[in-house]
């Protein structure tokens, strides 16, 4: 049985990191790197639709981070679920909203600095956790909250700001937030779509998604938001990796304190979580 378990956990860790980047569908304005780990709307304010890779599996959360901004425009950042598979497009929509929901089996939401949950009939949403619980839990679904949560440039007064680095104030359409769309699987063989901004569960944001047909990520690159990069998550256990960042934060007295350690130019990035 742990032999089984072991196989199917290195499966599920491969798949995580294959669908880990960008499918090579994507709209008219959007360019991705080497890697299709990053998106950027190279001009106007539309045609920024992007898909992950591959089908989700149930709890796998397709993260990214805002890596820059644009002024001048109204909107946000857009993300959902589609069971359409993108190759299968004739034609990538102009716009998420409301062009793509509009054929169907599609679920998505603008990103804004609170986001609306669908509560249970007869019930109220689901009080939201300790924002400092290493693990976030959607379902039966157990997330490391570390990699999930967006985190401040390091800056000149950053030792001013540690304390509110640490208790994540980043709204969730700044520069460096992070969020993700995973679905949870339902009793009825249904499935429901979350949103997590920096760390937080935003509840289920749509019900009764099909479970049986695959469901790729859609991530629209729109407006105010001009690029964004895929973010590997982990499960289960945190890292080697991730341990030693802890316990290097841990003993500094703030993050500007990393660039004078004797580590090399990556890990001292890792450390301050760029």
């Amino acid at each position: 049985r742990q032999g089984r378990l072991k196989i199917a956990v290195a499966a599920m860790a491969a798949r995580c990191r294959f669908a880990a980047r960008f499918h090579r569908v994507h709209g008219a304005n959007v360019r991705l790197d080497a890697s299709r780990t990053r998106a950027t709307r190279v001009e106007s304010f539309a045609n920024g639709l992007c898909f992950s890779q591959e089908p989700l599996a149930p709890g796998q959360v397709f993260l990214v981070e805002i890596e820059e901004k644009e002024l001048g425009w109204c909107g946000h950042l857009r993300v959902g679920l589609t069971a359409h598979d993108p190759q299968s497009l004739e034609v990538v929509p102009e716009y998420s909203l409301p062009d793509l929901v509009n054929l169907g089996d599609t679920w998505v939401f603008a990103i804004t600095r609170s986001h609306n949950r669908v509560a249970a009939d007869g019930a109220e949403a689901r009080a939201r956790g300790p924002p400092r619980e290493p693990f976030l839990l959607i379902e039966r679904v157990r997330i490391p909250r570390d990699t999930l949560v967006g985190r401040s440039r390091p800056g000149r007064y950053s030792h001013i700001l540690d304390d509110l680095y640490k208790a994540n104030v980043l709204p969730a359409t700044a520069r460096r937030s992070r969020i993700g769309v995973l679905y949870a699987l339902q009793p009825d063989g249904t499935a429901d779509m979350h949103i997590v901004i920096n760390g937080e569960d935003m509840g289920p944001s749509a019900r009764g998604l099909p479970a049986t047909r695959p469901l790729y990520a859609v991530v629209d690159v729109f407006a105010s938001t001009k690029s964004v990069r895929v973010i590997p998550v982990e499960y289960g256990f945190p890292s080697l990796q991730t341990l030693c960042r802890l316990v290097i934060q841990k003993h500094i007295v703030h993050r500007l304190a990393i660039d004078g350690l004797d580590l090399p130019p990556p890990l001292k990035s890792f450390c301050k979580h760029e």
